[in-house]
């Protein structure tokens, strides 16, 4: 064999290698997480006194020493485009059409690391939290609120410093070339999802507006072609309703909304993606450009990987979901199997079974982790990948900001740039983050037991979501609450069997069959808030 087919084949060997350390490791955490759980996301509830006055001895007057060292973008026409009740505005889209009929595109980011420098009690403080954590009634941020809402957040009228990718795109969204720098900017608008999206949708735009309609519409084409293409290259189209609570003055849920995406949502993810794409490959680029064996980046880096899935999950999940009348073709070929889990997803669309199979093939991925060996992103189908535009709210984007500062704006300031102190704090992140979901997807349950608390002895249509020895769960049809309902209530005269291979239970007498997805009538008997459990019965039809 060659020697250039022989160092081929060990690097393959070393990627496929590092790649199942990282889904170890991401494995490793997340069963941690789940066994302590009790013990491993304690929140906190506010800040150190020394982290509090080292925020309130930082000034917007900084802004003004900067001004000549940085691009000036303050006569752009730029925005924000957030959900309704967002105050940390941590990225502004600016744009204006060129000459040559191109268009310029600034992707903006908070710089927060200007004012959050390392080896201080506010990084300190940002680096034991990891993430900003977004309960239902409230946020418990990663920074004081003198910097995520006020010094940092890109609010309107006022000139803010930010780290940008600024791209020039052609009309069929093809980037001509783009730049990483040091920006000052001064946003136009403070726009909602739904405030944008109206702007989309014709509703008439005069004077400025028309402007600002203008962009987005453009903007909107842009970011259709880009999902498009991320689509076309294998990207998973992993896309579910959030769930809303309206909440009472005394934080007590009144009802339960859900909210689909709008265009405008996408747009500001297409947006998003760009950039954390395009800063993780202009640092992870090859060594050497005629070099096609390796992808090992220039530097150490903050990548966000995503491993492939597991091939024994996928073909697990593929015979479950027979039972829904459901196929998945399974592929040795990562590539294919985009294609092939896309299409079951269509596929399941609208039935009552739709929520069961989203739920089940996320699980079969494997978990997005922070590492400084990059495997690539899967579920985005990115080779290079990284966390750029939340530094607000994550703090391996701030470790990304001081990286970006080093390797290509030549600052001298200091930051992590060794691999293994890196790769320590990526490890750390990535248990944060899992922490914070954890505690994230507890509020929400908290606050469905909180609203069905006050619906006791009611009825309502649910389907059942799991099969257990002890009973069946079961999901609100309009509301996706889930609950028990104990094996003792169900066929009080029968013996419930238990069919552990079918995800059933088989009345013992009467034969009759209770198994995933069947609708159900049942009524709510028992809730138990602090423990965030609710009991129900099953009622006839």
């Amino acid at each position: 064999m060659k020697t250039k087919d022989l160092i081929a084949k060990r690097l393959r060997r070393e990627k496929a290698t590092r790649r199942k350390n990282i889904n170890q490791q991401a494995n490793k955490h997340t069963n941690n997480l789940v066994e302590n759980k009790p013990d491993e996301y304690v929140l906190p509830s506010g800040f150190d006194e020394d982290v509090l006055k080292e925020a309130q001895r930082l000034s917007q007057d900084s802004i003004h020493s900067e001004i000549l060292r940085r691009r000036d973008m303050r006569d752009t026409l730029t925005f924000t485009i957030d959900p309704d009740e967002a105050k940390d505005f941590d990225d502004a889209l600016s744009f204006r059409i060129l000459d040559t009929g191109n268009y310029q595109i600034g992707i903006h980011i908070a710089d927060v690391t200007h004012y959050v420098q390392e080896q201080t009690a506010l990084d300190d403080a940002a680096y034991q939290r990891g993430t900003s954590v977004y309960l239902v009634d409230r946020v418990i941020p990663m920074l004081p609120e003198q910097l995520s809402n006020e010094l940092c957040s890109l609010r309107p009228n006022e000139d803010k410093l930010c780290m940008s990718v600024v791209v020039e795109m052609d009309q069929n969204a093809k980037v001509i070339r783009h730049k990483i720098c040091r920006t000052i900017i001064c946003s136009n608008y403070r726009l909602t999802y739904r405030q944008a999206q109206d702007l989309l949708d014709n509703i008439e735009a005069r004077g400025e507006n028309e402007a600002l309609k203008q962009a987005i519409t453009i903007l909107n084409n842009l970011a259709q072609q880009l999902r498009a293409n991320r689509f076309r290259q294998g990207a998973i189209n992993f896309e579910t309703p959030e769930v809303h609570f309206r909440l009472d003055e005394h934080g007590n849920p009144t009802d339960i909304i859900f909210h689909n995406s709008l265009d405008t949502n996408h747009l500001i993810e297409e947006f998003m993606l760009l950039a954390n794409r395009i800063v993780a490959t202009e640092i992870g680029r090859k060594k050497k450009e005629n070099d096609t064996t390796t992808k090992e980046p220039t530097k150490p880096f903050v990548y966000r990987v995503h491993d492939n899935p597991d091939p024994e999950k996928i073909g697990r999940l593929s015979t479950f979901i027979k039972r829904f009348g459901l196929h998945l073709k399974t592929s040795s070929n990562s590539k294919t199997t985009h294609k092939h889990i896309n299409a079951l997803l269509d596929n399941c669309q609208g039935k009552a079974c739709q929520s069961l199979v989203e739920t089940l093939t996320i699980r079969a991925m494997a978990k997005a982790v922070y590492s400084t060996d990059n495997i690539g992103h899967y579920g985005l189908a990115f080779p290079y990948y990284t966390h750029f535009t939340s530094p607000i709210r994550r703090y391996p984007d701030m470790m990304v900001h001081r990286l970006v500062s080093r390797y290509l704006l030549q600052s001298k300031a200091l930051c992590r740039h060794e691999k293994e102190e890196l790769e320590e704090a990526c490890v750390h992140c990535s248990e944060c983050e899992l922490a914070a979901q954890m505690a994230e997807r507890d509020s929400i349950k908290e606050m469905h037991a909180k609203w069905i608390s006050q619906h006791l002895n009611e009825e309502f249509d649910a389907i059942i979501s799991g099969v257990t020895e002890f009973g069946l769960f079961v999901q609100l049809t309009d509301t996706m609450t889930e609950g028990l309902v104990p094996i003792r209530t169900i066929e009080r005269n029968d013996y419930m069997q238990f069919d552990e291979e079918n995800y059933c239970l088989i009345a013992a007498r009467s034969g009759k069959i209770y198994t995933l997805s069947d609708p159900v009538r049942v009524k709510v008997t028992k809730v138990d808030v602090e423990r965030k459990l609710i009991d129900f019965v099953l009622v006839e039809n």
